[in-house]
């Protein structure tokens, strides 16, 4: 006969052994990974290049849902109300993770609240590059060229990281570049390549092409690094501009209360997507470097939006953005 206390220690324990079994299972069907871009954009990139390899780690697909609009905000926010089961997650980045939140003021989700930070996957450092008529090869040269005479830089526009990261250039250096605001970093590159504007605060990525080719002329990236994809091209560091670093990052979120042991799979697969091989080649020959082990992880990733999110919040009020 079965005595009531082992009764009631059984029945205690038979949620938590159907949970496990629930976790050992996962996951069952495809996987929905939300985009929250138009196809072909870095975000869209970086998360085919990913998913691949993922889904082979996990056995199910992944089905990359694209869901652009309101700058990122609409994408995450379906992410933010989704079922935290792990089939819903979200290719997060700069503008819905930690610019919309100074430059938005209906912001239907929290950014720091209502996601579970999986892994970050990679970033693209920002570089300044000048038109070949400019008179400078050095960031020291640019700052005191603007300071003598007015210099137009193009940004991806209003609250974009990109123009984040120029206030915070000005501020540091005393350079008095003027804004000019883009609808994205490839929107900027004709008036560029005319001599329209004189220089571009914009991703490696962007840049690159045209200083190979003779276009225009990158002075620094803003990387605690040289990248791969231009070695002879200094960092802001090296420049003289101290700890000055930033970047486009892509990262792997899920909606908050997804269960720790499901987060240790989607995690898992990350990182054994970006050990090595196609994928990591695949980045790095778009100008972006991998991300370290410990950004890769979930507390690592949330340390890493958590500062950003911070830069990010000074570098509006530098501007003087409000929430529109």
């Amino acid at each position: 006969m079965i005595s009531r206390r082992t009764l009631i220690a059984a029945l205690g324990a038979a949620p938590t052994l159907l949970s496990r079994a629930a976790f050992a299972s996962y996951p069952e069907h495809p996987i929905r990974m939300v985009v929250p871009f138009a196809a072909g954009g870095n975000a869209d990139i970086v998360a085919r290049i990913v998913s691949a390899p993922m889904s082979s780690q996990l056995g199910q697909p992944i089905v990359i849902d694209n869901r652009a609009g309101a700058g990122g905000s609409i994408g995450a926010e379906a992410v933010a109300r989704s079922e935290p089961d792990g089939y819903t997650l979200l290719v997060g980045s700069n503008g819905p993770l930690t610019v919309n939140p100074f430059v938005q003021a209906k912001l239907g989700y929290d950014p720091l609240k209502d996601f579970a930070p999986i892994a970050l996957t990679s970033y693209v450092p920002h570089s300044i590059i000048v038109h070949p008529a400019v008179a400078a090869t050095t960031v020291g040269e640019l700052v005191a060229l603007s300071q003598r005479a007015s210099i137009t830089i193009g940004t991806s526009g209003v609250g974009s990281a990109t123009h984040l990261t120029l206030e915070r250039f000005n501020a540091q250096t005393g350079a008095k570049l003027a804004h000019i605001p883009y609808r994205s970093g490839g929107a900027l590159l004709p008036d560029l390549i005319a001599g329209n504007i004189q220089a571009a605060m914009t991703e490696l990525s962007t840049a690159a092409p045209l200083h190979h080719t003779g276009q225009g002329r990158i002075l620094a990236i803003t990387a605690e690094r040289r990248s791969q994809l231009t070695p002879k091209v200094p960092t802001m560091i090296e420049s003289g501009v101290v700890g000055f670093t930033a970047a486009s990052f892509i990262g792997i979120l899920s909606p908050a209360g997804t269960p720790p042991e499901i987060i240790g799979q989607l995690h898992a697969a990350v990182a054994s997507a970006l050990r090595a091989g196609p994928a990591v080649d695949k980045l790095r020959e778009l100008g972006a470097e991998v991300a370290t082990v410990e950004q890769m992880t979930p507390a690592g990733f949330q340390v890493f939006i958590r500062t950003d999110f911070d830069r990010s919040r000074d570098a509006a009020k530098l501007a003087g953005l409000t929430p529109q």
